[in-house]
C-alpha cells in the first residue's frame, strides 16, 4: 500500500507491465506530440505484452476478463470516434491499454486520467507557448488550434497507474 492507495491489481502483474509497457507509453506520448499520430505497431505492441505476460502473472480467468475490457473500450471507442470527440489513435491506445487495467480499479482509473488529463494539457500548453517549444521546434501538435495530443496523458495515466499497482496492488 502506498499513501493509503490500494489497487486491485497484483503487484507482480503491475511491476512487469510497467517495466515492459513503459518504452511504448513514452513511444506513444513523443509520436502523439510530435506528428499528432498514435502508431499502430505501438497499440499492438501493448497488446502483445499483455497476452504474452498476463498468464504468467495472474490467473487465466482474470486475464480472460481484462481482455473482455479491450472489446468494450474499442466499441466505445468507435463510436466516439465517429461522434468526432476522439481521434482513432486515442480510441486504439485506450483500448489497448484497458486489459492492463483490474475492474476494481476503474473509479481510481478515471480520477488519474483526469489529474493526468490537466498536467499534460497544462504542461503542453505551457512548453507551447514558452521558450521550452524551442527544443521540439518541429512538432505538429504545436500549430494545432483545436486538437490535443492525448497521447500524452493517455499513455501517462496508465505508465503511472501500473507503478502505483507495482507499489500498492495485492
Amino acid at each position: 500500500m502506498i499513501a493509503n492507495i490500494n489497487l486491485a491489481i497484483p503487484q507482480t502483474a503491475a511491476l512487469v507491465l510497467f517495466v515492459l509497457s513503459l518504452p511504448v507509453c513514452v513511444w506513444v506520448a513523443w509520436s502523439d506530440m510530435k506528428a499528432m499520430r498514435i502508431p499502430n505497431k505501438a497499440v499492438l505492441a501493448l497488446v502483445v505484452i499483455f497476452v504474452l505476460v498476463a498468464p504468467f502473472t495472474m490467473p487465466l480467468e482474470t486475464m480472460g476478463w481484462q481482455m473482455l475490457h479491450l472489446v468494450v473500450i474499442l466499441l466505445i471507442g468507435i463510436v466516439i470516434n465517429a461522434a468526432g470527440l476522439v481521434g482513432a489513435g486515442d480510441a486504439k491506445f485506450a483500448a489497448a491499454a484497458a486489459p492492463y487495467v483490474a475492474l476494481g480499479d476503474l473509479r481510481f482509473m478515471i480520477a488519474l486520467f483526469a489529474a493526468c488529463l490537466l498536467a499534460g494539457y497544462t504542461a503542453h500548453r505551457i512548453a507551447k507557448f514558452t521558450p521550452l517549444r524551442r527544443m521540439a521546434p518541429d512538432w505538429e501538435s504545436w500549430s494545432r488550434k483545436r486538437d490535443f495530443p492525448m497521447g500524452l496523458p493517455l499513455a501517462s495515466t496508465l505508465s503511472i497507474y501500473l507503478l502505483l499497482g507495482a507499489l500498492g496492488g495485492v
